[in-house]
């Protein structure tokens, strides 16, 4: 079972939660073969969740596809009201855009829905890599062989304060086993070297016990709690990462290519070359598995892309426009005769109510600028109003204050 570590905490907590669930029985699994390997992991690890997420992938790749239609609409529409920025043409501007999507059964969060899904499972999975004993039991008992010791030696606290200075840790507080092995896990060999220097005690056990999460963070000769550098092969890291997500981006812009009015392409083609850099800057200082987790991700999303393209080239833009139309007309709240009935007859009630106050308060001026003669034939047609059935809360008012006068008379 997964004991608590340092875990992601509010709102990524409860999807890195489910994810280190993923991770603990992909890990578990391989156990049961004899390999106790945490690279190997992050990859079948990195797979399944990118799986996973493929019906928002394809989602998003529909959305964009439909997008090739509806933006040239779009973009007349927002040519026309350049510049205005009066509420009635702003009211306008949207009602004539919320017609286009209308027209298409679009909605003008489905492209972004995807992507706003997609974000929170990206870095709640790299909270879980960056901390894998918090997740995986076994990996967590492997640091435990050296965490317990060290929590016996005394003035222990000091020492890890030392050596941790300049990692980057949530916190600096190393008074339980639990948060010993949170620093252990960000620690590279030459803080290793320097713990067993540092506890000649217990420097045989700290030994053994990292000859063991060396083996088990081994890939391809290198460690990946190390950072990669710039030295060979720890390079290979950061320029595969580099490398794969240009192809990646060169994927996607293939797909928007020949729209070159769509701000969303341009900003996507300038993304395509200033993300692979930047990963690759990140890499180097990074913890090697990260890195890793990048290419594999990288790497499938390649082989992805290339089926999903595959699949979207035979998906016909009419018939994706009928059946998007078909959906949001379900979406509808449907209306009886009945509501639409009453509805109807509270409006035109609602009207003539209007109709009798305005006119009411034009009489009313009209009582105020004219002469004392007006009053008594304001009283007769009262008297006539009030042989008759009233027809306005005006009258009714006029008819109680009539009789309130005739009362005070007699």
């Amino acid at each position: 079972m997964v004991t608590f570590l340092t875990k992601s905490t509010g709102w990524l907590g409860p999807i890195a939660s489910i994810l280190g669930l993923i991770m603990n029985a992909i890990y578990e699994f391989f156990h049961m073969f004899g390999i106790q390997n945490i690279a190997l992991s992050i990859i079948v690890f990195t797979f399944i969740v990118r799986t996973l997420m493929l019906p928002l992938t394809i989602k998003q790749q529909k959305f964009s596809k439909l997008s090739s239609r509806m933006n040239p609409e779009i973009q007349k529409i927002q040519a026309k009201y350049k510049g205005k920025k009066d509420e009635t043409s702003l009211r306008k501007q949207q009602e004539e855009t919320q017609i286009v999507y209308q027209k298409y059964g679009a909605n003008p969060t489905s492209g972004c829905l995807p992507i706003l899904i997609t974000l929170p499972v990206m870095f709640a999975l790299y909270s879980v890599i960056n901390n894998i004993p918090a997740y995986v039991g076994q990996v967590k008992e492997l640091y435990e062989t050296v965490a317990v010791p060290i929590s016996n030696v005394k003035g222990y606290e000091g020492i890890l304060a030392t050596l941790a200075d300049g990692l980057r840790l949530s916190s600096t507080d190393f008074s339980t086993v639990d948060q010993i092995i949170n620093v252990l896990t960000k620690f590279q060999t030459t803080h290793w070297n320097s713990l067993m220097d540092s506890m000649p005690g217990i420097k045989d056990t700290i030994a053994i016990s990292y000859d063991q999460i060396k083996q088990v963070n081994s890939f391809l000769g290198m460690n990946i709690a190390n950072a990669p550098g710039w030295r060979f092969p720890g390079i290979l890291i950061p320029i595969l990462a580099m490398v794969l997500q240009f192809v990646q981006g060169k994927q996607l812009e293939v797909k928007t290519k020949g729209n070159n009015q769509d701000p969303t392409a341009n900003a996507m083609k300038s993304m395509n070359y200033v993300m692979p850099v930047m990963s690759g800057f990140f890499c180097v200082t990074f913890p090697t598995g990260v890195g890793i987790y990048w290419i594999a991700s990288s790497v499938y999303a390649i082989i992805q892309q290339f089926f999903v393209n595959k699949y979207m080239d035979r998906v016909d833009v009419d018939e994706l426009i009928e059946k998007n139309v078909a959906k949001a007309s379900k979406r509808k709240p449907r209306i009886s005769n009945n509501n639409v009935s009453k509805s109807v007859s509270l409006e035109e009630l609602a009207k003539k109510q209007t109709r009798y106050i305005a006119t009411d308060n034009k009489f009313d001026n009209s009582e105020n600028n004219g002469d004392s003669g007006s009053n008594d034939d304001r009283v007769s047609s009262e008297n006539h109003s009030s042989s008759g059935n009233p027809k306005s809360i005006s009258e009714i008012a006029n008819l109680l204050k009539s009789r309130n006068s005739e009362k005070g008379d007699k």
